[in-house]
């Protein structure tokens, strides 16, 4: 028992001198000396903090615990995860924008569409004109006339197809038909029958209706009271195509206006469809008439330019076509 504690005695004077003489040793030489004692050691215990794992390489450069690189994996999934549906949520936004874009197209198509087809509707040639909403002149109610038959007479007017009837001489007597009369200018509160048709004078009513284009028909004896101003009055049937009736509007639409001497200027032009008409398209004036199939016929412009507010066939010229009853779709 003496013996073996003082070997353990001499042992520990052994380490302790061998340590003051290592610290007697140059830097240099210290640190092979610290070398040599690591290689003696076949095993050296280092401490490890809990929760981490050494790398064999960091122990033995550094001696110092690092921390396992595996540890990193679970953040760099959830990184890719948010910026996956990052992507998700700009791909998604990009989809919505391209589809409002998509439908804001599609309604811009269809309010111009509807556009068109009202401008289509209103005569489409736009200009000077002015539209309104339409109001048809009121009709007329009382006891009726029965107009006597007009006289017709040879044509005069040098355009092939017009037919003329007797104007001259009213009241006196023109020997006009068995009525021994020209067409009457008599003002009646009533209706009217008259025995052309369309009418192409008589007896009307004594409120004329305001000038221009109508979609509906409108009454007889105030249209009759326009003709005796001097306007023109073109009417077709309801089923002519609305691409010809487009064609009428423009028509209409281009003539210039005529100062009167009663009233505001105007055109002096009346547009509407007639029920029962003997031809797609008729013309009237005071007392002249022609019949025609399409409103491209070259007679159209012929027949507004000799009879529309003229001197030599209007009966009353310088009357007024505007102050009436109705507003036309365009003037």
């Amino acid at each position: 028992m003496a013996a073996a504690e003082a070997d353990t005695t001499a042992r520990s004077e052994d380490i302790h001198a061998e340590r003051a003489g290592s610290l007697a040793l140059v830097p240099g030489e210290r640190r092979e000396a610290q070398t040599c004692q690591a290689r003696d050691q076949p095993h050296l215990s280092v401490h490890q903090p809990a929760g981490h794992n050494l790398s064999v390489l960091d122990m033995k450069t550094t001696g110092a615990p690092v921390p396992n690189a595996k540890k990193g994996k679970p953040a760099g999934r959830r990184e890719r995860v948010a910026a996956q549906r990052a992507q998700q949520k700009r791909a998604e936004r990009r989809r919505n924008l391209i589809t409002i874009g998509a439908i804001a197209a599609v309604v811009a198509v269809i309010i111009g569409g509807v556009a068109w087809y009202a401008a289509s509707r209103g005569g489409g040639s736009g200009g000077s004109s002015s539209a309104s909403a339409e109001v048809i002149p009121p009709g007329v109610t009382g006891a009726t006339t029965v107009q006597a038959a007009a006289h017709q007479v040879p044509n005069t007017s040098g355009i092939p197809g017009v037919v003329e009837y007797v104007t001259s001489g009213w009241p006196e007597g023109s020997h006009n038909g068995p009525a021994d009369q020209a067409l009457a200018h008599d003002h009646i509160t009533g209706p009217v029958t008259y025995s052309v048709t369309p009418p192409v004078g008589g007896q009307h009513n004594a409120t004329w209706m305001n000038c221009g284009i109508y979609d509906q028909p409108v009454p007889s004896e105030r249209a009759v009271h326009n003709l005796e101003h001097g306007a023109v009055w073109i009417t077709y049937q309801s089923s002519l195509p609305q691409s010809e009736v487009n064609q009428l509007r423009a028509f209409v639409e281009k003539q210039t206006m005529v100062p009167s001497a009663e009233g505001a200027s105007s055109r002096y032009m009346d547009l509407t469809p007639y029920p029962g008409l003997p031809s797609p398209i008729v013309i009237s004036s005071w007392g002249f008439q022609l019949k025609l199939s399409s409103p491209a016929d070259p007679r159209l412009r012929q027949f507004v330019s000799t009879f529309r507010a003229s001197p030599k066939y209007t009966p009353e010229y310088g009357g007024a076509c505007t102050g009436g009853v109705g507003t036309p779709l365009q003037r």
